[in-house]
């Protein structure tokens, strides 16, 4: 019989799959490059943060699920900080956002 915790971690796994796709086709469709950075930095964290959830689950109580939780600080905390540095620069780099 299936618990709930297997389908908790298999929906999260899902929808942060369905984000990092999501963002994936963003960053091919969008027209420069501080638009990609946006659908790069927001479906990229939620979608890694997703998938590292959906795992922690499936973990249990062990050494693993506290690494996998470490991941998920420093990937919440780093990626949109790494993102407003790339924008900033592609800004200081003459880049000039993308008017229709």
């Amino acid at each position: 019989m299936i618990d709930i915790v297997t389908i908790a971690s298999a929906i999260l796994l899902l929808v942060g799959s369905v984000f990092t796709l999501i963002g994936s086709i963003g960053i091919v469709r969008m027209p420069d490059v501080f638009t990609r950075l946006h659908a790069a930095g927001i479906t990229d964290t939620l979608g890694v943060a997703g998938v590292l959830l959906g795992l922690a689950l499936k973990a249990g109580f062990s050494l693993l699920l506290v690494k996998l939780l470490l991941m998920l600080v420093f990937l919440l905390l780093l990626n949109p900080t790494a993102c407003h540095a790339l924008a900033r620069a592609a800004l200081h780099g003459l880049r000039r956002p993308w008017m229709d």
